[in-house]
């Protein structure tokens, strides 16, 4: 029995009828992954956890049937989350608020990274005032990669809007020491959340949106290859990049 599952249901109210219906399955089915703790599929997985408003991972703790796969003492590899909605909230605020050194963000639009914690840019501002390097960088809403990516995701201009609401976020932050803000119109195949020697990699899928994909966390080792590589790409994105300055993120033909 999925103990976890069912212990969600009570816990919030919602029926398996009600949960079958978000899923887009037969209640019995809903039914199966609680007796028999059978697990759903990836995409159910995801629609169910948002639906109880809980980590999906709290649910359906990450499988891995070969004992080869698993992180070794001294891997990069500090954890693997199915999807980005997955990785708990706890875990975000500890890494920045523990940055000492290093806070690089690269994304498109990074609409949740401020909407799942209101007090971010507080945040950002108190690591930067007390010698962080703070590098934030966001996708050119009138940039040509953002075009195409809101074409695959199905979603057209509305990226380019969600990247100009996100960045009202910062705006406090460029009048402050040690604090950048950058546009780039380059293709992304990963978000990437670098904490000092911790990092967080979110790649990307081909018309799905970021929360929806997996995510690797990476922590920087001796003899590593992959927090390396990773990080030496956020520096070749930003360097290419062209500094924020509110009101001037310009427009494409036919935005809004």
């Amino acid at each position: 029995m999925n103990e976890r599952l069912r212990s969600a249901l009570v816990r919030t109210g919602v029926t398996t009828g009600e949960l079958a219906a978000a899923c887009g399955v037969d209640p019995k089915t809903v039914d199966r992954w609680i007796n028999t703790g059978r697990r759903p599929h990836a995409r159910h997985r995801f629609t169910a956890a948002q639906c109880l408003g809980i980590d999906e991972v709290e649910l359906w703790p990450i499988e891995r049937r070969d004992d080869s796969t698993l992180p070794s003492a001294g891997s990069e590899l500090a954890s693997i989350y199915a999807n980005r909605a997955s990785v708990p909230r706890q875990l975000w605020l500890d890494l920045l608020e523990g940055a000492a050194k290093h806070i690089d963000v690269l994304v498109f639009s990074g609409t949740f990274y401020a909407q799942s914690n209101p007090h971010v840019a507080r945040m950002l501002l108190a690591r930067a005032q007390a010698g962080t390097s703070v590098r934030l960088c966001f996708g050119d809403p009138a940039g040509e990669s953002v075009a195409i990516r809101g074409r695959e995701e199905g979603i057209g201009d509305t990226l380019a809007a969600k990247i100009r609401a996100s960045l009202t976020y910062y705006r406090e932050l460029l009048s402050v020491p040690g604090c950048e803000v950058r546009l780039h119109d380059t293709t992304l195949y990963a978000s990437l959340f670098r904490y000092d020697d911790e990092l967080l990699v979110n790649p990307h899928i081909f018309g799905q949106p970021a929360s929806a994909n997996p995510l690797l966390h990476l922590r920087r080792s001796d003899g590593g290859e992959w927090f390396e590589l990773y990080a030496a790409s956020f520096d070749t994105v930003w360097n290419g990049a062209r500094p924020w300055a509110p009101g001037e993120e310009g427009h494409r033909r036919g935005q809004d």
